[in-house]
């Protein structure tokens, strides 16, 4: 069963050590991925936004690897903040409100301020 391992181009990953993605068979693990738009390295203040941004990196390493949205079966949610949910809740159910993957959403200290919400999921291609 072949390993593929796939980037987003952030530095992050090279400094750290990881993928976005790593596909195994049948299915995609994509890391945590935060709201920083990747081309930029901006990251927007707003959550809402920052939400927006991680599920479109989440679907471009998706796509690159060969798998859809669709296909999520597990999602994770960091937020910085319990009053994050609720700005978060209408990107992430214009995504997932068909799909309906298991989710988690944990309130948690992220790496850098700036962060307010991380997403991070599991795809399968059975």
């Amino acid at each position: 069963m072949t390993r593929r391992l796939i980037s987003s181009g952030s530095p992050f990953e090279k400094i750290a050590g990881y993928s976005r993605a790593v596909v195994q068979g049948d299915w995609c693990f994509v890391a945590g991925t935060t709201g920083y738009d990747y081309t930029t390295m901006d990251m927007p203040d707003d959550v809402a936004d920052q939400a927006a941004n991680a599920l479109a990196t989440v679907a471009q390493a998706l796509a690159e690897a060969g798998f859809t949205m669709a296909d999520v079966v597990r999602a994770t949610y960091y937020i910085a903040d319990p009053a994050c949910w609720e700005a978060i809740t209408p990107a992430l159910g214009a995504v997932f409100g068909d799909i309906r993957p298991a989710a988690t959403c944990i309130v948690a200290e992220l790496i850098r301020p700036e962060m307010l919400v991380e997403i991070e999921v599991t795809a399968f291609r059975g």
